[in-house]
């Protein structure tokens, strides 16, 4: 692997047990609690990382290098040797570092651990069609699932209503820090969530029923939000419709509609409705997106692939953990997800789906892109996250070997130049 090609795995240990991990010694009272979304130190974001081995992703691999951030920004990257790295800032050594990883697809902070009724509000299911409800409105910022996945290197989070419904509501990026929303928020409308096959199909004679209900009701909602936008352009006197303002964003293609759907019909169906409708897709799931490499290179759809390790049963009943080498062998865009669970702990973790596709198909480095600039690609977030160059916000995580070896530990993550996590091994 790429990881070990100059370092061993002896080596890689031996680099580790040297480079032990030190956090900044800023004293702050009350000291940060478990699940705590503050700083444990650099409250300044001004800070230098030095790692045996750095993964840029938007370049080579960096032997014996440092990674300066200032304000927040990384404002160098370089070798240890030639970098100059300023006085009086805070300093960590570490055996491994990446960029901040970024889940493409998740509903952590809407769906939280415990798996009760107060803590699941990803999904409203009084209706089958409601593009209006806000991610922002729900988000859980203190939720211990946001400092769980946090702790495997997981700094950005695209979550919100999740799939379930034929139209869920909207979903919003967020960085996994802060105690607030505000705090946590990157971009505040992401996607428009919905579902199409089995999984938003209602029962006891209610809508929808069938598929073809599904494209339906769907295709009247946005003939709707056509003639509504049309009033709009027409006169300034009119009442606002809050449904109909979302759809409205997806049909001036200002966000994308977000389509979990696995079955190949189903695939189609909603590449036929994004073509009707003009509008911005994003395939989500996408299990029998393998027989249609062809059909999604035409129509230049991304894909948010299912995470590796879902369970092949019902509508994904032939995922596969190669889906991911099947798109990049396509040049078809893609990132990895963690997406939903309905058990506890009630979400996956990235890091360890990718690793899963870098053993079937993906190389190593193939596999962390989708995880960082690949998926901040995909999201629309790139200029900020994903990789680490200098403007782009100081966001990294720090392990004691290869990120995709089962013995490895995150023992640190960084948001914005502050140690939000950090595990002294």
């Amino acid at each position: 692997m790429q990881l070990t090609k100059k370092l061993t795995p002896l080596a890689l240990s031996l680099v580790a047990a040297a480079c032990v991990l030190t956090a900044p010694t800023i004293a702050q009272d009350p000291a940060p609690q478990v699940g705590d979304g503050r700083a444990l130190g650099a409250p300044d974001g001004n800070l230098v990382v030095h790692a045996a081995q750095l993964h840029t992703v938007a370049g080579d691999v960096l032997e014996d290098a440092v990674v300066v951030i200032e304000g927040g920004k990384i404002t160098a990257i370089g070798p240890v040797a030639s970098t100059h790295r300023p006085e009086g800032f805070a300093v960590i050594q570490v055996p491994v570092a990446t960029p901040g990883l970024v889940d493409a697809h998740s509903v952590v902070g809407l769906a939280g651990y415990l798996n009760q009724p107060h803590d699941q509000d990803q999904l409203e299911r009084s209706e089958p069609l409601q593009p209006e409800l806000r991610a922002l409105d729900a988000y859980n910022a203190r939720e211990p699932l946001i400092a769980w996945v946090r702790s495997f290197g997981v700094t950005t989070l695209h979550t919100g209503h999740g799939p379930g419904a034929l139209v869920s509501g909207e979903t919003m990026i967020v960085k996994t820090r802060g105690n607030t929303v505000d705090e946590a928020v990157l971009v505040p409308r992401a996607m428009v969530a919905a579902t199409l096959g089995g999984a938003s199909l209602a029962e006891s004679g209610t809508s929808p029923g069938t598929r073809g209900k599904q494209l339906a009701m769907l295709r009247e909602l946005f003939v709707k939000g056509q003639g509504y936008e049309a009033k709009k352009a027409a006169s300034d006197d009119i009442d606002v419709d809050l449904r109909l303002e979302a759809v409205g964003r997806m049909l001036r293609r200002e966000v994308p509609l977000m389509v979990t759907a696995n079955r190949h019909q189903d695939i189609l169906a909603a590449v036929r409705l994004a073509r009707e409708f003009d509008l911005r897709l994003v395939l989500d799931g996408a299990a029998e997106a393998f027989v249609l490499l062809d059909e999604l290179a035409a129509a230049g759809v991304p894909v948010i692939v299912h995470p590796a390790m879902q369970r092949a049963a019902g509508e994904t009943a032939n995922l596969s953990m190669e889906t991911a080498a099947k798109l990049q062998a396509a040049g078809i865009p893609f990132a990895q997800q963690s997406g939903f669970e309905s058990y506890v702990p009630k979400t996956r973790v990235v890091l360890f789906e990718a690793a899963i596709t870098a053993a079937n198909g993906l190389t190593h480095a193939q596999a962390l892109r989708s995880i960082t600039l690949g998926a901040a690609e995909l999201l629309g977030i790139d200029e900020r996250v994903g990789s680490l160059e200098v403007g782009k916000d100081g966001d990294l995580a720090f392990y004691d070997g290869d990120p995709f070896e089962y013995t490895t530990h995150c023992v640190g993550t960084v948001i914005d130049g502050r140690l939000v996590s950090t595990k002294e091994r």
